[in-house]
């Protein structure tokens, strides 16, 4: 009875942990207490967290051409307000060669770096750029 009973309770767990992650309101889960009504605080650290992100998202950060960045601004984005900051930049690829300029959103949740989306949309419609020359001087 003790092996079928571990087994059953094996069996069980992903179930359990699958009703306890589960929420009422079909929404997705969110790991912070911000619903995406209220105002965001301003992400005082935000080229720094930028930099950090941008040399791990990027397979070869260096020669990174035309960067260029937008002031953090207050938009709603999936139903949530947030700041987002547009970018805009021109990787090196594997080859060494260098194709289209690319533009990403930055989205800060709490004063911190939240995810990047590549689909930018309307999100960055009417961005104000600004040049970015930190971004071309990362290094491996």
């Amino acid at each position: 009875m003790g092996i079928s009973a571990k087994r059953a309770a094996t069996l069980m767990l992903p179930i359990a942990l699958a009703a306890c992650a589960g929420n009422n309101d079909g929404g997705s889960i969110s790991y912070t207490d911000d619903r995406g009504v209220a105002n965001q605080p301003y992400p005082d650290n935000y080229r720094a967290e930028i930099l950090a992100f941008m040399k791990t998202y990027l397979n070869d950060p260096r020669g990174i051409r035309d960067a260029a960045m937008a002031e953090p601004v207050q938009r709603t984005v999936g139903g949530r307000l947030r700041y987002v900051s547009c970018l805009r930049f021109t990787p090196r690829e594997s080859d060494g060669s260098y194709r289209e300029l690319r533009e990403r959103a930055v989205l800060y949740v709490d004063r911190r770096l939240d995810r990047l989306v590549e689909d930018t949309g309307d999100i960055c419609a009417g961005a104000v750029y600004a040049p970015f020359p930190e971004l071309g001087k990362l290094a491996r």
